[in-house]
């Protein structure tokens, strides 16, 4: 086994992919034997074909008899040469069936007790190698936020120094070269994902998306006019869409499941990270000047990339992705890495592969189209996809990257000096990390759509506040306190809610089916209006004045919390079949319960009248039905 641990860190490239994939029908067995108990009994790969397109997928291992169970594990071994492996195996896969109930399994020895016990009392406890892991999807996350903020200190100074302030229509060719990344992003970079991830796995589309990263960061520090600048940018922009796709995904299909909400939710916090050091580098290298400080800002950026690059070559790569191209055998040596022992690596091998195989059932003779068609034409799937479509777009016309990548000039524009701009614009980089901390807890504690319900009203005071305080005297300090406090109070309600929820959210709303087409759908939006912000926001203030500008931002807020209210469900801690039952609400009967919230909420908390609003789905009876189901043919 230890050799197995110490395993290549050479990338996949798929290139042994022409390896046959064995049949789960290989041989006879004494269910084919026996017709009428075949017919009894579910297998693992059976599901009712009605129930795929809606994605009711519960753990496929429940409602299995052991008996059953323990043969297919048994194929499984030996269709992948893991027979020396066996009887662990076929351990793992019965704590797999049943991970609340082990303690009942009689062929666990008393150390199998103990070590799964004490994966659920120690489960920080961890190999070194998925702290690795987790450091370099955390440097992965700043570089992807430093790319996105070292521009906000640069631009106060570029367009003079690239002549763009001359030209005609300068303030659009201005919003073009701040917007190019999140143009290139919606248009190829999310689409690139999909290809890049099939040939190169998961660690090699890391490694390509930061190298374009790196280069093209070294490249904008290098040009000397805005046609290169753009096209310097634009490339940026492939590598920040690639990267933003699968480094989650990468952490998600690695992650024990005690801690993969935490491990997950860590990429929000280091992109804010990512951010504030961004806006830092816009201090640090002012003192150089007008023509190189904007140079080296950009330039910068080419520092984190480069570490991710290193130490990715030492992470093992997605157990998952190997089991979809059918190296199971390199997936357990993953899986022995990353977890402690051997029971929890022969376990999560063998849930993955169940998982993935009727994944690849479900989506046989599917391609890109159809999926994208399934969006759509699913109801289930349609009120989805409307959710996460809307809060990506959310989370743009928030306002926030309005502060990201635009605070100097703002700051600018309000009364102080260059230098002054860029330390308080390095303050709302620092709020946005800060704040950002504790939204690991706060997201599964609140839910996500309290959460929004809470903040967007706050969000919309505080743009309105900031731009209304462009009315005070240009020279007066209460004009600078006021826009200054506005939009570090702004910071503060961000990053507890529409920080971390549009990801997290977008990221379980799917079913498995469509699931990577939806979040790739759903990343394009996200970037597609990051790069509509940040084109037109230049032009918008040329027109409307900070104040309408600010406004416009605002009254989206008013008008994204009136949307979350009526067509945005709650998935806090809710499975794959409740997730179902949640998106199955027909949206009529969502926006009736929605529009009666506010009375309920003024007649329990202000009145505190006994009142009731029933659930539109009952969760606790639904999970006493799923619990009753499991419990069929187990024995």
């Amino acid at each position: 086994m230890d050799n197995e641990k110490n395993e290549s860190s050479g990338f996949d490239s798929g290139a042994d992919r022409t390896v046959k994939k064995p049949s789960l029908s290989d041989g006879k067995s004494e269910w084919e034997e026996n017709p009428h108990r075949e017919h009894a009994e579910r297998g693992i790969f059976d599901f009712d074909e009605k129930q795929t397109i809606s994605g009711k997928f519960e753990n496929p291992l429940a409602g299995v008899s052991k008996a059953k169970l323990l043969h297919e594990v048994e194929r499984f071994c030996r269709d992948y040469d893991l027979m020396g492996n066996l009887e662990i195996m076929k351990k793992g896969a019965l704590v797999a069936q049943s991970p609340l109930h082990f303690h009942e399994i009689e062929e666990l020895s008393n150390e199998d007790i103990a070590i799964l016990e004490r994966e659920k009392s120690h489960k920080w406890n961890q190999p070194w190698i998925l702290y690795w892991l987790t450091v370099m999807c955390a440097m992965g996350a700043a570089t992807q936020g430093m790319d996105e903020s070292v521009n906000n200190g640069a631009v106060a100074f570029y367009p003079k120094q690239l002549g763009i302030d001359k030209l005609n229509n300068a303030t659009w060719i201005e919003g073009l070269v701040v917007g190019a990344p999140y143009l290139a992003c919606a248009l190829i970079g999310c689409w690139l994902n999909e290809p890049l991830n099939y040939f190169l796995a998961r660690r090699g589309t890391i490694f390509v998306s930061c190298f374009f990263a790196a280069w093209a960061s070294i490249w904008e520090a290098f040009t000397y006019s805005w046609g290169q600048l753009f096209a310097a940018r634009f490339v940026l922009g492939l590598g920040i869409g690639a990267k933003s796709s699968t480094i989650p995904v990468y952490s998600a299909e690695c992650a024990p499941a005690p801690i993969r909400g935490a491990l997950v939710m860590q990429w929000q916090v280091w992109t804010a990270f990512g951010i504030m050091l961004g806006n830092i580098m816009g201090v640090a290298f002012y003192s150089l000047g007008p023509d190189v400080g904007w140079r080296v800002m950009l330039g910068s950026s080419f520092v984190p990339p480069l570490f991710v690059m290193v130490q990715v070559f030492f992470c093992p790569e997605s157990p998952r992705w190997l089991i979809q191209n059918h190296k199971v055998q390199k997936a357990y040596r993953s899986f022995r890495r990353i977890r402690n022992t051997e029971l929890e690596a022969s376990r999560d091998l063998f849930y993955t592969y169940v998982g993935v195989e009727i994944e690849r059932k479900v989506n046989k003779g599917k391609n890109f189209f159809t999926k994208l068609w399934e969006l759509f034409s699913v109801p289930r799937n349609r009120r989805a996809t409307v959710a996460t479509w809307m809060i990506m777009f959310g989370q743009q016309f928030c306002g926030v990257n309005v502060i990201a990548y635009y605070s100097t000039t703002i700051f600018v524009q309000s009364g102080y000096t260059h230098p002054q701009a860029l330390l308080f614009s390095m303050g709302t980089g620092i709020l946005n990390w800060v704040f950002a901390l504790p939204a690991f807890f706060t997201i599964d504690t609140f839910g996500r759509r309290f959460l929004l319900l809470v903040t967007f009203p706050f969000l919309c005071i505080t743009l309105l506040w900031t731009g209304m305080s462009f009315f005070l005297s240009l020279h007066s300090t209460k004009r600078t306190a006021m826009i200054t406090t506005g939009m570090y109070l702004y910071e503060v309600f961000y990053s507890p809610g529409m920080g971390p929820v549009p990801f997290s959210y977008s990221a379980e709303s799917f079913p498995i089916q469509v699931r990577d087409v939806g979040m790739a759908s759903a990343t394009a939006v996200l970037w597609a209006f990051n790069f509509i912000l940040s084109f037109t926001w230049p032009a918008l203030v040329e027109a409307f004045k900070p104040q309408g500008a600010f406004g416009w931002y605002a009254a989206w807020c008013a008008i994204l919390w009136f949307l979350t209210l009526i067509i945005f469900p709650e998935t806090k801690e809710l499975t794959l079949e409740e997730l179902d039952a949640v998106f199955s609400v027909p949206t009529r009967k969502q926006v009736a319960r929605g529009l009666r919230e506010p009375a309920y909420w003024v007649n329990k908390y202000v009145f505190r009248r006994d009142v009731r609003l029933p659930p539109l789905v009952d969760i606790q009876q639904l999970r006493g039905q799923r619990k009753e189901a499991s419990q069929v043919g187990t024995v």
